[in-house]
């Protein structure tokens, strides 16, 4: 046990030291990786933000059914209730329908325009909130299998929109990530080959009096986690003051871009993970680009 803390001592000693010496290149390096991971997570975030955003507004699409003339809205209530993907139902019998249409055609006399008709032309109608957009179809479908319903309406063109936009936003959130991915590596291999080659004297040195490569050269590996780990909290401190300042700009606003600010707010869960998932990549980053350094010259 007493070995194993010494040899770890001496390697958060010499990453500490590797990371003094290195001066500027450090900074270089941890001030790019800061940067990419800064738009990856602002993108990850904007991802979420708007899929939630995008489901918010989705569950406020209603299917509008319409039943046959002399089927009562409350009979098929129970049944539209048990369909998996129904959050809430709202009944407009025929009466309240008649009673507001005759209102707007700006006739006074309702008992006297229904009996010139003969009777009330309308029928009950049942107003059906989806779970969420991408529910909508398959929800329409069910209603309009329901014994007495005579047609099913909804936005149809809004709810494919809201679904490609959603896939869209994945994409290029796919798109970013690997892009990043690709360059951050590309500067964390610099960043430590350059340091590598500063200290070559040293490692040979090394060498000579019978150090493994795997000692030699854990530090460096080190010190490559290191700035993913550096950039990732400096990255992640960028992004909450943004967002506090957001949700200082949209507070005591009207009642719709309050929806608007419910909607971008992140779940617990998610204000949790945010930072795991940068600090996390941030990690990874540094050591496949460390890795990737030390490679050529642990082989020479």
């Amino acid at each position: 046990m007493l070995k194993f803390f010494t040899k770890l001592d001496y390697l958060l000693k010499e990453t500490f030291l590797g990371l003094l010496r290195g001066g500027w290149m450090n900074w270089a390096a941890v001030s790019t990786v800061t940067v990419l991971l800064f738009l990856f997570g602002l993108s990850l975030q904007t991802s979420w933000q708007v899929e939630k955003l995008l489901y918010q507004f989705g569950s406020q699409l209603e299917v509008s059914v319409y039943l046959d003339s002399g089927t009562s809205a409350r009979s098929i209530e129970p049944l539209v209730g048990q369909i998996p993907d129904v959050v809430g139902t709202q009944i407009i019998t025929k009466e309240q329908a008649w009673t507001k249409l005759v209102k707007e055609l700006g006739i006074s006399n309702i008992e006297g325009a229904t009996q010139q008709l003969g009777e009330n032309p309308l029928v009950d109608e049942m107003k059906v909130k989806a779970r969420n957009s991408q529910s909508v179809p398959n929800l329409a479908t069910s209603l309009a299998k329901l014994p007495g319903v005579d047609a099913v309406k909804y936005v149809d063109e809004a709810v494919k929109r809201i679904a490609q936009l959603h896939r869209g936003l994945n994409w290029l959130t796919l798109t970013i990530t690997i892009i990043l991915t690709v360059t951050a590596i590309a500067v964390t291999t610099t960043t430590i080959r350059l340091i590598v080659m500063a200290r070559r004297r040293e490692i040979e040195i090394m060498q000579l009096v019978g150090a493994t490569t795997a000692w030699i050269y854990l530090p460096f590996i080190l010190q490559g986690i290191a700035f993913g780990l550096f950039g990732g909290a400096i990255a992640w401190g960028f992004i909450s003051i943004i967002q506090q300042f957001i949700s200082k700009l949209l507070t005591n606003q009207p009642e719709f871009i309050q929806f608007i600010t419910n909607g971008l707010q992140l779940t617990p869960a998610q204000i949790l993970l945010l930072p795991l998932i940068i600090l996390s990549f941030g990690a990874v980053v540094g050591l496949m680009g460390s890795l990737f350094a030390v490679r050529r010259f642990a082989k020479s």
